[in-house]
């Protein structure tokens, strides 16, 4: 039986945040490099991915309010260019992943979802099931999304990554980011929070900040909430959320062995 994992690149992995337009081209081809070798290793591996949009599509979304709501025509200019720099970003990563010989089709948010009040509403995924039956890679990202009451939004990759969670009931879902997991002491970072559970999360909520770089989709507290939902709707679920960058912890997480915060259900 085939087992289905989602990956998120964060945009503080992929891109410097601090710096508009900036992605790290070499390090998203050295992740590349290390998922090609977890799925050659595991052929009974399907994974989706999804990254952030970092310094490209969060600087604009902060000028334009475009998550809040997309009304004016200054509004849905500032939609465009949004919707402009996560495509940009987006054939950065597409282009590095392909040169470390992943088999990538990507599936733009914009295109084929809809919302309502900024969540889901419809989006047909049936091309996602087809490229995971054929042994592709999907790969989507937080994008400008239509939106039936806000006339436009911003959803992040978490977001998504919940809507697809329920029709295609991945086992675990990876965070990666710039950080080595959620701290306890945010933003002193001397204590880890090893592990999250729905039951005990309204404990800790307060000690979980949003990001220090721009970020409209609401950083490390956002993830953290919508993850712990997710993970009391559907338990057997796992989510990890920790940082990659020293070779082999993302082969360790595909695992379950890496160190970072799990967020999961008390057994």
């Amino acid at each position: 039986m085939n087992r289905l994992v989602f990956l998120k690149l964060g945009g503080s992995l992929i891109t410097n945040k601090n710096v508009a337009h900036q992605a790290e081209t070499g390090y998203i081809r050295k992740l590349g490099d290390e998922i090609h070798s977890i799925l050659h290793a595991n052929p009974e591996l399907q994974l989706l991915l999804g990254h952030g949009s970092g310094s490209f599509g969060h600087v604009p979304a902060r000028q334009y309010h475009t998550r809040e709501g997309v009304h004016t025509l200054e509004e849905w200019k500032g939609f465009a260019q949004v919707w402009n720099e996560a495509r940009a970003l987006d054939q950065v990563v597409i282009e590095q992943l392909a040169a470390a010989r992943l088999p990538i089709v990507s599936f733009p948010p914009s295109a084929t979802v809809t919302a309502m009040d900024g969540r889901v509403k419809h989006w047909d995924i049936s091309p996602i099931h087809s490229a995971l039956d054929h042994g592709l890679v999907p790969i989507i990202q937080g994008d400008a999304i239509f939106d039936e009451i806000r006339g436009g939004t911003i959803l992040s990759t978490e977001e998504l990554f919940i809507y697809l969670a329920g029709l295609l009931q991945p086992s675990l879902i990876l965070i990666a980011g710039s950080e080595p997991g959620v701290w306890a002491d945010f933003p002193q970072r001397t204590r880890l929070l090893a592990e999250i559970t729905p039951d005990g999360y309204a404990e800790i909520a307060q000690k979980v900040f949003p990001s220090s770089a721009v970020d409209v989709t609401g950083g490390m507290a956002s993830k953290v909430r919508v993850m712990v939902e997710l993970v009391a709707a559907q338990p057997e679920l796992q989510v990890l959320i920790f940082n990659p960058s020293v070779p082999g912890i993302l082969t360790d997480a595909f695992a379950g062995k890496a160190a970072g915060t799990l967020i999961h259900n008390q057994k």
